[in-house]
C-alpha cells in the first residue's frame, strides 16, 4: 500500500468518526466560532464577525406553534483580536482571558441586534431598539448573577461543612461537586423551557454549519444536516473544564476564612477560564484522538441539553452568517498570530 493511499485511508476514517448524537464529527478544527441568539446565529472568524437573523413577520405561525420564517437580515462587522495589540497578550492562559473578555463584548452585541430585529415595526417602518443603558444593565445582572450561582453559592454552602471535612482537598472536592451539580440542574431546567427551544436549535445550527466548513463541503443545509449538533469546542464543554480546572487551582489554597474564600473564588476566575481556554483548544486540534474523545464525552453528553436538531431554515440562517464572514476573510489561511486569541465557543 503506498503512502498517499494509506493518508487517505486515515483523512477518510477521521472523517467517518461520530460524537455522541450519532452524527458526523469533522476531521479538522478551524478557527471560526459562534453562538446562537434569538432567531438567529453569530458567527467569528479572525478578522469579521457577523449576525443572521430571521425577521419579525406577521405571517401565521406553522402547525408545530413556531412562527413562520422571515427574512434573514446579516449585519458584518470588522474585527481586530485584542490579543493582536502586544505579544504579552498572546501568552498561554492570557491570551485564553483576553479572548474570553472581548467574545463576550461580540456575544452581547450580536445579543442586541437580534433582539432588535424582532421589535415589531410602527406605523412609519421604524423600529425603537433597545437602548444601551438597557443592555449594560443586563449584561451586570447576568455576570453577577453567574458568579454567584456558580462559584458563590457553592463555596458557601460547602462553607457550612467545613468544620466536618478532613481537609482542604477535599473541601475543595465537595465544593466543586456542588458546583457541577447546581450546573447541570441548571442545564436540565433550561432545557426544559419551551422559550429557549428554538434558541437550543439555532445553537446546533451553528456547530452543524461549522462542522461542515471544517469538512470542506459545499455549505448548503442538506450537507449541514449531516454533522453532529455537538462539537468538540462548545461554550458547554468549556463550561464543565472550567469547573474542573478550578478544582487543582483553588485545592492548594486550603481552607482560610470564609471571606477569603469568597475573594480567591472571584478573583481567580480569570486564571481558571485561561487554563480551560488552552484545554479546550487542545481538544479541537486533536478531536481525531481516541484518548480526546473520550475526554470530551462529558462536555459532548451535557451539549445534548443545550442544542436541539434544527430544520433547514435554521441551517440557512447559520449558513448566512459564515457566509457573510468567509465572503471577507479565509479562516483557513490565518496566520498563527492572528489564530492565538480565536475564542473557544463553536
Amino acid at each position: 500500500m503506498t503512502p498517499a493511499v494509506t493518508g487517505a485511508r486515515r483523512g477518510a476514517s477521521r472523517e467517518d468518526t461520530r460524537l455522541a448524537d450519532g452524527a458526523l464529527m469533522a476531521p479538522r478544527d478551524a478557527p471560526v466560532g459562534g453562538q446562537a441568539v434569538l432567531e438567529g446565529v453569530m458567527m467569528r472568524g479572525v478578522s469579521t464577525w457577523a449576525v443572521a437573523v430571521r425577521g419579525a413577520t406577521a405571517a401565521p405561525e406553522t402547525g408545530d406553534g413556531a412562527p413562520a420564517p422571515g427574512p434573514i437580515e446579516v449585519s458584518s462587522f470588522p474585527l481586530v483580536a485584542w490579543t493582536s495589540r502586544h505579544r504579552v497578550l498572546r501568552w498561554p492562559v492570557i491570551r485564553g482571558i483576553v479572548a474570553l473578555v472581548q467574545s463576550l463584548q461580540i456575544g452581547f452585541s450580536a445579543l442586541n441586534i437580534s433582539a432588535n430585529a424582532q421589535l415589531a415595526s410602527d406605523e412609519r417602518g421604524g423600529r425603537e431598539e433597545i437602548g444601551g443603558a438597557a443592555w449594560l444593565g443586563t449584561v451586570v445582572v447576568a455576570l453577577a448573577f453567574a458568579v454567584g450561582l456558580f462559584f458563590l453559592i457553592p463555596v458557601g454552602l460547602t462553607s457550612l461543612l467545613k468544620d466536618s471535612l478532613p481537609n482542604s482537598l477535599v473541601f475543595v472536592l465537595v465544593e466543586k461537586a456542588i458546583r457541577i451539580a447546581i450546573f447541570i440542574g441548571y442545564l436540565v431546567l433550561l432545557s426544559r423551557l419551551r422559550d429557549l427551544r428554538r434558541v437550543f436549535e439555532y445553537h446546533g445550527a451553528e456547530h452543524k454549519t461549522i462542522a461542515c466548513y471544517e469538512a470542506g463541503e459545499a455549505l448548503t443545509p442538506a450537507n449541514a444536516q449531516r454533522y453532529s449538533r455537538l462539537h468538540p469546542r462548545c461554550g458547554t464543554s468549556f463550561l464543565l473544564i472550567v469547573m474542573i480546572v478550578a478544582i487543582f487551582v483553588f485545592a492548594p489554597l486550603g481552607t482560610p476564612a470564609w471571606y477569603w474564600l469568597f475573594a480567591s473564588r472571584v478573583i481567580g476566575i480569570p486564571l481558571v477560564a485561561g487554563l480551560a481556554f488552552e484545554v479546550i483548544k487542545w481538544f479541537g486540534r486533536n478531536r481525531h484522538r481516541r484518548w480526546a474523545r473520550a475526554l470530551m464525552t462529558p462536555g459532548l453528553q451535557l451539549q445534548k441539553l443545550t442544542t436541539r436538531e434544527p430544520d433547514h431554515d435554521q441551517l440557512a440562517v447559520a449558513i448566512a452568517a459564515l457566509e457573510a464572514v468567509l465572503a471577507v476573510e479565509n479562516p483557513l489561511a490565518a496566520s498563527e498570530r492572528e489564530r492565538a486569541g480565536m475564542e473557544v465557543a463553536a
